[in-house]
């Protein structure tokens, strides 16, 4: 899943791709390198960010989206109002943070066949991380995700729509996120595919002490782990060079 961001404001790259003939580039270079998926946001979610109306989120959106239908795009939202439109312009994944709980959420996904990821996130991500906490962090994001899992199937929703991903660095310590990594596969035995987004993050910017535009070699390791423990999408920025890291894996693991 290659990641574009049409915001002023991401951790990584926003601004970038704010200008929508940027985005439109941006997405069909990242199919070029290898993308399987193309996730595209209009609202920053990264730590501190505050929310935008849903009225400005598809201002930013719809040019893009409409622009790239011919290829297979996730929208990552969490208003029911904006996923009605994306779905309607042909998205083929609504990824939400919130795990489609505001009210409207699993009644838009339910009303057409589009997949859906739910994304554990403890608190919002204006206040996330001031004072993330768990007793046991695997337990808790698991229980999370099971009875979302369950909400939205009794929604109609088919299981074989549904992804789930722990949400790194979502409501997170640094120990969180490598607890998660490491227990990846508890998540897969869950029965839907897991999504991990490990890319430039700030975990791997305190792990190497490096910004976020020199994480490459450090969000390309979590990737494969992630791999190695489940994970069956890669949320990525860098996706010719991830894609690389994992053809070499694959030629170890085949058999």
């Amino acid at each position: 899943m290659g990641v574009v961001n049409v915001t002023p404001d991401s951790f990584s790259d926003g601004g970038r791709f704010l200008d929508p003939a940027a985005a439109i580039a941006q997405a069909h270079k990242l199919v070029e390198e290898g993308a399987d998926l193309i996730d595209l946001g209009a609202e920053s979610s990264r730590p501190g960010s505050a929310a935008v109306s849903a009225e400005e989120e598809l201002c930013r959106l719809l040019p893009v989206l409409r622009a790239l239908r011919d290829l297979p795009l996730s929208v990552d939202t969490v208003k029911p109002e904006v996923m009605r439109v994306a779905l309607a312009e042909g998205a083929a994944m609504i990824n939400d943070i919130n795990a489609l709980r505001a009210p409207g959420a699993l009644a838009a996904m339910a009303a057409g066949d589009a997949a859906a990821c739910l994304m554990h996130m403890q608190g919002s991500p204006g206040t996330m991380q001031q004072h993330p906490h768990y007793d046991d962090v695997v337990a808790e994001v698991k229980a999370f995700l099971q009875e979302r899992i369950q909400s939205v199937r009794a929604a109609g929703i088919a299981p074989e729509r549904v992804v789930i991903d722990p949400g790194f660095g979502f409501g997170k310590t640094l120990e969180h996120n490598l607890e998660l990594l490491r227990h990846l596969a508890e998540f897969a035995a869950l029965g839907v595919p897991v999504l991990a987004g490990w890319s430039r993050k700030s975990s791997l910017g305190t792990i190497t002490g490096k910004p976020a535009g020199e994480r490459l070699a450090a969000s390309i390791a979590a990737a494969m782990i992630a791999a190695q423990n489940g994970a069956a999408i890669l949320r990525v920025h860098d996706v010719a060079a991830t894609r690389d890291a994992l053809a070499v894996l694959m030629a170890v693991e085949k058999k």
